[in-house]
């Protein structure tokens, strides 16, 4: 997940916990490094790098989290771990609308690999507000 400081990425992880069925109360992890949230069939593992200049044991626990198949990874400022992120995946972008202070432009990003994914999501939440 991109964004600048204050730009939105926890808000839409609350966002995401919530659409999925969560009760957790949904906070930024960049002082705890990461956080986990459980939804009706499915972990969310919500990472933030901002602190950090080397990745160390957390990246370990990134790792863990990618390869479990019921978990969805979010990761803030991933620059450091770059190395550890799988080729294939989604990157949400967040940017300020000018003004508009409430509101984020969203640019989504992802290889072909997840296009049928893709398209499986618009289709199913098509016409849904906010």
């Amino acid at each position: 997940m991109r964004s600048d400081l204050g730009g939105g990425k926890t808000t839409f992880v609350r966002g995401l916990a919530r659409g999925l069925g969560s009760d957790d109360k949904v906070a930024s992890p960049t002082f705890t490094l990461s956080k986990i949230y459980k939804a009706k069939s499915l972990e969310i593992h919500h990472f933030d790098f901002y602190r950090l200049s080397q990745p160390g044991v957390v990246s370990d626990q990134l790792k863990e989290s990618l390869q479990k198949s019921r978990v969805i990874t979010v990761v803030e400022w991933s620059d450091i771990v770059r190395g550890v992120l799988p080729d294939s995946r989604m990157v949400v972008g967040l940017k300020p609308v000018p003004d508009s202070p409430d509101e984020r432009a969203v640019e989504i990003t992802y290889p072909q690999s997840l296009a049928g994914l893709i398209e499986q999501l618009r289709a199913r939440f098509e016409g849904v507000e906010p």
